[in-house]
């Protein structure tokens, strides 16, 4: 499978508000813009920027770093579209499969600034979730996001993740190793 000449995994997940597929190359247009659009938004809350993050060269190796995702099922990323008019808004993964005794992954999500605070990211989480535990076959899907971030936080604790602790130093973001809450959901756990 070749995800940058758009031979994409044909999964759709979907509900009233969003629809999020596998991302192709020719959603690079879309993305670049939003991406620039939002950095400001975006950037407390994540990793330094390459100095060429946003170039075609850079979201083709992107888009081979999901093909292996998919292919070796490591991960599961996912664009988020609005779904009444397929307008890219973001996008929501599931990172760091861990198979064997554990069968866990990491949730990774973010919306882009001009669509926030309007339910998009629950929706997304709330479908990727599903994802999750139905398809992949996983038992715990875990999310981290910084001690400031309340917005994330009230999102998690809405769609029944627990708080499980603080993890020092967790994630080097925006260019310094920051505090960050663990969550985390069960397959079992009761889902809003």
């Amino acid at each position: 499978m070749a995800l940058w000449r758009d031979d994409t995994p044909d999964t759709e997940l979907r509900d009233r508000s969003v629809l999020m597929r596998p991302p192709r190359m020719d959603d690079y247009d879309s993305w670049a813009k939003l991406r620039s659009a939002s950095r400001e938004h975006t950037s407390p809350w994540e990793p330094l920027w390459a100095p060429d993050e946003l170039t075609r060269a850079a979201y083709k190796r992107r888009m081979r770093h999901y093909e292996t995702c998919w292919s070796d099922g490591s991960g599961y990323p996912f664009f988020v579209f609005r779904r009444k008019d397929g307008v890219l808004i973001g996008a929501c993964n599931l990172n760091n499969v861990r198979r064997g005794v554990l069968q866990a992954a990491d949730i990774g999500y973010w919306i882009g600034r001009p669509y926030i605070r309007r339910g998009y990211a629950r929706a997304a989480v709330k479908l990727i979730c599903g994802f999750a535990f139905e398809t992949a076959g996983l038992h715990r899907v875990e999310a981290a996001c910084r001690l400031e971030n309340d917005a994330s936080q009230s999102l998690l604790l809405s769609l029944g993740f627990r708080h499980e602790g603080v993890a020092r130093q967790y994630l080097r973001i925006a260019g310094e190793w920051r505090d960050h809450d663990k969550f985390a959901l069960l397959a079992t756990d009761p889902r809003p």
